[in-house]
């Protein structure tokens, strides 16, 4: 029998000539609709179907909400002619009838335009890049200060969006009125899967849902789906498939079931997919380059390399560390002068340009560090072993070698390919151990006190010119070693030996930008930190006049020298919140190409040139320093991408893309493992200071547990205090008590669960006591565990 007689071929299109043609010729043809409905074993494929039908869907009212988007020719039109502009629309976090859109373009002015209101965000999402029309001055509007969140649920009921529309418009000066605009047309969607739970329909045996999305800043998706009961409780992907006009949302379609909300490692998944943190195991392909084990160090490894195993190296790292990227080591020379070496894992030898595992590096970036969990940047073999400068092994390095004098001042610098032999791996205790203890004096000892007194004196001149010592409260958890739940929370201790290790870091990073800007002028891979413009500090500076102390920003210098005056010896804690404070005016340093830009000043550490070169294991910008220097030192041949500025500055948009999204996960997984903390401890109540003063809140750091949170004075449901908020100053006036920024209070701590999806820690005042407004430390609070009570109700 031929294999014929078995086989059906049957036409899967969506394309309606293709499908009569294909009858017409006798093959069996269907839409993809037709044939994943025909598939009765499987009903649950059915959730996966795109929704395509964009009008005449009976799910939609037959009203239209939108106006319609204009096509791409006219749009571009429009942009060449400057009827419309392109930008980036950013969708608010606070207030889902806001939004901003970021302008391409060269020039300074008039970056940001504002849209409010439904009609004029015109079915666009987070991300979007769309076209924009300018409204007349006349109707410009000023950025509301209302944190307005979608909780309805009825999804047509417009009239009421219309009603909190004009709840934005608040009086506002012509001062503050901004570009106002709205969007005609989509360039391009930016679209992803989205990750957050169905708000399961009133409607019994009802198929069509809405879904709630995490990130606050994308709109609520209705979907079709058979399994809703199942779904319940659990965090899902859905994928948007299309926005039509008549509709309030867009529609999309169920992707992924990711397990139940509030399991650990469903919480882990979804905060790496909505910060786009690429964590899937390495493929084969990639482990394919790795070195074969057993690895040891070759004669042809030693080429274009020194021999320093005799040198008494040491490294000085976190407890627990296993990618220890640097070593360090000090020793006399005998000539009056003393030799100071930075050794850096030489990853650059075992990543080679261009194979799958150099592409996937440079993908991810950096390696992201949540709670309890490390996702790296390259395979294990490499981070936590034979690029990890453990001790008592010989490991390739990357040398950078001063001659110095007492003072630290450099006479002589070179680099070098190099062969180490660690002797010491200690944490920043024992290394401060060692240089505290008058009975130690071997080699190791005597090689960290050189290096701690060199680094006292680099880091005096280093402030002397101006370079600031900024503030974050960093927190350190503790954790059950059966549950792995956080047991403790405490701030982070920092010693002398961190701030030793850091400046030898920047020490090094400093020399090599220096020298691959000399070597490379036009595509050296270096760093900067834009200085703030000054109205970011407008907040540092008014806080400080409530508290009578002036704080000068004209200079970097200038802001330190303030911030070190800015002293109460009444008050010792003023001056870490000054420095936290200054941290939030700050920019975000960014990795760029020099050849692609002009201004290559590091405001924050006051230096005129800096890149990466120190954590080649974690980041992939200092893999590409590497590479620059071996070419300037001859050690290693170059590669065409390597000396393209155009490349080089695609590939330093992607790094930091990378470097900001993996600190806004770690942020978040911070603030997991606070709630499961507090979830644990219960209710607290503690001290804290005001860092900021709103409309209707405090925003309050706790220092014992490094947390920040808002403490809120207008419930829903409860009655109204009267509010003065003066922006001057800035204050806010609750009944007859006056808040200003630094004022200490004490709160009450809890976790708020009453939305599953956005569960919260949540403040309340108890000191200062103001009637109606303030609550006993020891008031439970009754409705914060709600769908706990609603959940077991239903289960009896």
């Amino acid at each position: 029998m031929s294999a014929e007689n078995h086989l059906q071929v049957i036409f899967i299109t969506n394309d309606k000539k293709n499908k009569e043609k294909a009858i017409e010729e006798g093959i069996p043809a269907f839409t993809c609709e037709e044939y994943v409905k025909s598939l009765t074993a499987n009903p649950e494929l059915i959730d996966r179907l795109a929704c395509l039908s964009e009008e005449g869907n009976e799910i939609e009212s037959g009203r239209i909400i939108f106006s319609e988007h204009l096509p791409l020719s006219k749009l571009q039109q429009g942009i060449k002619s400057g009827t419309y502009v392109q930008g980036t629309f950013r969708a608010s976090r606070e207030n889902y009838l806001e939004a901003t859109v970021w302008v391409h373009g060269d020039t300074e002015e008039d970056k940001e335009i504002i849209l409010q209101g439904l009609k004029n965000l015109n079915r666009a999402v987070h991300e979007d890049i769309v076209a924009v029309e300018l409204l007349p001055k006349n109707q410009w509007v000023a950025p509301s200060s209302v944190v307005l969140h979608d909780e309805g649920q009825n999804e047509d009921d417009v009239e009421k969006e219309e009603e909190r529309e004009r709840i934005l418009k608040t009086a506002a000066n012509e001062k503050m009125l901004k570009p106002t605009g709205r969007v005609v047309g989509i360039i391009k969607r930016n679209w992803r899967p989205y990750c957050g739970m169905l708000s399961k329909s009133d409607i019994k045996e009802s198929r069509r849902h809405l879904f709630t999305p995490a990130d606050r800043r994308i709109p609520r998706i209705r979907i079709e789906t058979r399994q809703a009961s199942a779904l319940e409780g659990r965090r899902i992907i859905v994928a948007i498939d299309g926005w039509p006009r008549n509709s309030r949302y867009p529609n999309g379609h169920f992707v992924k079931n990711l397990g139940d909300v509030g399991d650990k490692e469903t919480e882990t998944e979804v905060l790496l997919l909505e910060h786009d943190v690429p964590h899937q195991p390495f493929s084969q392909a990639v482990l394919s380059f790795l070195p074969k084990m057993p690895w040891s160090i070759t004669e042809k490894d030693m080429k274009d390399r020194e021999d320093l195993r005799h040198l008494c190296v040491c490294s000085v790292d976190p407890p627990g560390c296993t990618d220890i990227d640097d070593a360090l080591h000090c020793r006399d020379l005998g000539n009056g002068n003393l030799e100071v070496g930075v050794h850096i894992a030489d990853v650059s030898h075992f990543i080679r340009p261009g194979n799958a595992l150099d592409q996937e590096s440079a993908r991810r970036g950096t390696t992201v560090y949540l709670c309890e969990k490390r996702i790296d940047m390259v395979p294990e073999l490499l981070s936590s072993n034979l690029c990890s400068l453990r001790c008592n092994v010989d490991r390739l390095a990357f040398s950078c070698i001063w001659e110095m004098n007492h003072n630290a001042e450099i006479l002589k610098v070179r680099f070098t390919k190099s062969a180490i032999n660690s002797k010491a791996s200690l944490t920043y205790a024992e290394a401060q151990m060692r240089i505290d203890s008058a009975a130690m004096n071997d080699d190791i000892t005597t090689s960290l006190r050189g290096l701690n007194k060199l680094a006292k004196i680099l880091k005096k001149r280093r402030i002397e010119k101006g370079a600031l010592t900024l503030s974050s409260p960093e927190v350190r958890f503790h954790m059950d070693s059966e549950t792995h739940d956080p047991i403790d929370l405490q701030t982070k201790e920092l010693r002398e030996t961190n701030s030793m290790v850091e400046e030898f870091m920047l020490l090094a990073n400093i020399s090599v930008a220096k020298k691959i800007h000399e070597e490379f002028s036009e595509h050296a891979l270096l760093r900067k930190h834009p200085a703030p413009p000054p109205s970011n500090y407008e907040i540092l500076v008014k806080a400080a006049k409530s508290k009578n102390l002036e704080i000068k920003t004209d200079t970097a210098k200038s802001l330190a020298d303030s911030l070190d005056r800015a002293d109460s010896p009444t008050f010792p804690y003023l001056n870490t919140l000054l420095r936290i404070l200054a941290t939030r005016c700050m920019m975000q340093a960014v990795y760029f190409c020099s050849g692609m830009d002009n201004d290559f000043h590091h405001y924050g550490l006051a230096s005129p040139i800096y890149t990466h070169f120190t954590s080649p294991i974690r980041r992939y910008a200092d893999i590409i320093v590497h590479r620059l220097l071996a070419v300037a030192i001859g050690a290693d041949c170059t590669y065409p991408e390597l000396t393209d500025k155009h490349k080089l500055a695609d590939l330093c948009k992607n790094l930091n893309f990378r470097h900001k999204m993996a600190q806004y996960a770690q942020r978040a997984s911070v603030a997991f493992h606070t709630q499961l903390f507090f979830k644990s401890k219960g209710i607290v109540s503690e001290e804290a200071y005001i860092l900021f003063v709103r409309k209707n809140a405090i925003v309050v750091l706790i220092p014992k547990y490094g947390l920040e949170g808002t403490v809120f004075f207008e419930e829903k449901d409860k009655p109204k205090p009267r509010l003065i908020y003066d922006d001057e100053i800035p204050s806010l006036k609750i009944e007859d008590t006056v808040f200003h920024i630094f004022d200490k209070v004490k709160v009450k701590i809890m976790l708020d669960s009453s939305n599953l999806q956005h569960q919260k820690i949540r403040m309340s005042l108890v000191e200062p006591e103001i009637p109606g407004v303030s609550i006993s430390a020891d008031t439970p609070n009754m409705d914060i565990d709600e769908p706990e009570r609603k959940k077991k109700k239903r289960e009896k």
